[in-house]
């Protein structure tokens, strides 16, 4: 009997599951259990005779997974399918960055079919939602003012119980706050380690930091990658280091909004701050992001669900959604337009037409009726303050920078008319200070090269992705990232064939196949430090507690290697 068989296209992206997942250990059961699920329309499980708890085959032209079929969290559209962002996604996507430095992670067309290979479902798993609950304790020590190092709101607004000097609960933080806070010592690591062979064993800090530095010292082209899990002070360190020892810098951003910075090198970028939209925006779009999920306070504190001095209710404002999936905030939206995968920027261009009053000959632009988005013209010209937020489904998708430049350049039409402004929804939560200390420092955001003895900056060529993908570097120093998961398949095997050196609290896929290992302690929470919201607020992360014995913060390891490395080279 021939096995039924659709093709459609893949949508890869951050979950609420997977966040909570991830806090509580990249090797539990609960993050496995959806970072290796796939989500379908219903129509599509019928074709291929599947249901929930059943696997499928998923093969895209890079390569190929077997995944779990989950119930939907959104609505999608019969064609398309959606897995969470990570190791098991990153087999079948793109890894080609066409010149920006970011691969193609959305709208990538896949085949699906049953497979026999794990058709039952874990009935021990809990819930993501069950993972972590805060308590009342009492007669314990409260911190309040703490900010939370999950995303890039860095709310500022929680207050944190400690008692028998462990974190007990958590007030006014969301689920995923909540979960990096209480399960913060999950999976942690406490000794560095050092492979020999296929073994690691323990060895001392100072044995660790030593080899580092001379690894790092005889590559001819090392890389650094990572910086946005951790404070400006720690990025400052490693612009120094990468410098001395003449290699790359790269931050996340390459893989997630460097598209949006190329973008604004471009065409500029009318913008403002979070404060500003909190008091005045009467009109919110959300374009290609889902905060609801990964940034899920973003909305309550400062759109539509916060109380600012002239826009105090929910009914002073208008919140648009655009998305080719209809997820969790597409679904409390005032309106919601489905636009076809890979489509963004036609309807931008479409948009920018409606705008300035031009006529529009088809009946429909990416799938969305002229009436459509005649009206969401209309709304855009008429509202007094207004902001476009956008995420990765822009960046990542077809288009990629060009499609942010059509937004960016859509905002500026529209403020002929009006005041609006547009704002990436960065993800990590020092991201953007990755961004502005390099900037400050070497002129460029990521991507740097100091190979030559001065910064180059050349995103399709200096970023990690694209020296990975030629094999051109022989070694790597990673803070507080794991590409291994991130990065997509072929890149990643290029990263763990060469000596690798990663500073880290947690466990990890990177950390499981590096040469060496040194963990580290949390910022904002074993560690204090600087960090900038998304906006480019900057914001002071407190340390709530003294970290373990022999744990140091981000900062005094890469200053301990940089003080080595300068001595291998004759330079201290």
């Amino acid at each position: 009997m021939r096995m039924k068989r659709i093709s459609a296209v893949l949508i890869t992206g951050r979950s609420f599951g997977q966040g909570i997942g991830k806090e509580y250990g990249r090797f539990s059961e609960k993050y496995l259990y959806v970072a290796r699920s796939c989500e379908m329309n219903p129509r599509d499980m019928e074709a291929i005779g599947v249901r929930r708890g059943n696997s499928v085959r998923v093969r895209s032209k890079f390569g190929e997974i077997i995944a779990r079929v989950a119930d939907p969290t959104q609505d999608l559209p019969q064609g398309v399918v959606f897995i969470p962002y990570g190791r098991w996604a990153n087999a079948l996507v793109d890894p080609d960055t066409h010149g920006t430095g970011m691969p193609s992670l959305k709208g990538i067309p896949v085949d699906l079919e049953p497979s026999e290979e794990g058709t039952t479902e874990d009935a021990k798993v809990e819930a993501p939602e069950k993972i972590a609950e805060a308590v009342k304790v009492e007669g314990a020590k409260v911190l309040r003012d703490v900010v939370c190092p999950f995303c890039g709101c860095l709310c500022d607004d929680l207050e944190v119980t400690l008692q028998d000097g462990k974190i007990a609960n958590v007030e006014n933080g969301c689920i995923l706050s909540i979960n990096k806070f209480l399960n913060y010592e999950r999976e942690r690591i406490y000794s560095p380690t050092m492979r020999d062979g296929r073994h690691s064993k323990p060895v001392e800090l100072e044995e660790a930091v030593n080899r580092a530095a001379e690894i790092l010292a005889e590559s001819k082209y090392p890389i650094t990658y990572g910086w946005s899990t951790t404070c400006n002070e720690a990025v400052r360190l490693g612009i120094e280091l990468t410098e001395v020892m003449g290699g790359v810098i790269d931050n996340t951003t390459t893989v997630c909004h460097g598209p949006s910075i190329l973008a604004e090198e471009d065409v500029g970028v009318s913008t403002c701050t979070l404060g500003h939209v909190m008091h005045r925006a009467d009109l919110v779009v959300y374009w290609g992001s889902n905060p609801l999920q990964s940034h899920p306070r973003h909305i309550a504190r400062y759109t539509v669900g916060s109380q600012g001095r002239f826009r105090r209710s929910r009914s002073d404002r208008t919140m648009v959604v655009i998305d080719a999936r209809k997820t969790y905030t597409a679904r409390v939206a005032d309106y919601y337009i489905q636009v076809e995968p890979n489509k963004d920027y036609e309807l931008l261009k479409a948009l920018r037409m409606a705008v300035r009053g031009e006529a529009l000959e088809q009946e429909s632009v990416a799938g969305v009726p002229n009436e459509t988005i005649e009206e969401l013209a209309d709304l855009m010209v008429s509202c007094e303050f207004g902001i476009i937020f956008f995420g990765v489904g822009l960046t990542m998708s077809t288009g990629k920078l060009r499609n942010i430049d059509e937004a960016i350049s859509l905002v500026d039409d529209l403020n002929a008319w009006t005041k609006f402004t547009i704002m990436p929804m960065r993800g990590h939560f020092n991201v953007a200070g990755a961004n502005m200390v390099m900037s400050w420092q070497t002129g460029y955001p990521y991507a740097i090269d100091f190979s030559r003895g001065y910064p180059k900056y050349n995103p399709g060529d200096t970023s990690v992705v694209d020296i990975l993908s030629r094999g051109d570097s022989d070694a790597a120093l990673v803070i507080g990232s794991d590409p291994l998961a991130t990065f997509p398949d072929s890149i990643a095997k290029n990263l763990s064939a060469i000596p690798l050196i990663v500073v880290d609290p947690h466990r990890t896929h990177t950390t499981e196949n590096a040469s060496i290992v040194i963990p580290s302690a949390p910022v904002g929470i074993e560690a204090e430090g600087t960090a900038h919201r998304m906006d480019g607020v900057p914001i002071m992360l407190k340390k709530l507690k003294t970290p373990p014995a022999g744990i140091k913060s981000d900062m005094e390891i890469v200053q301990m290697i940089l003080d080595r490395l300068k001595e291998l080279k004759g330079l201290s």
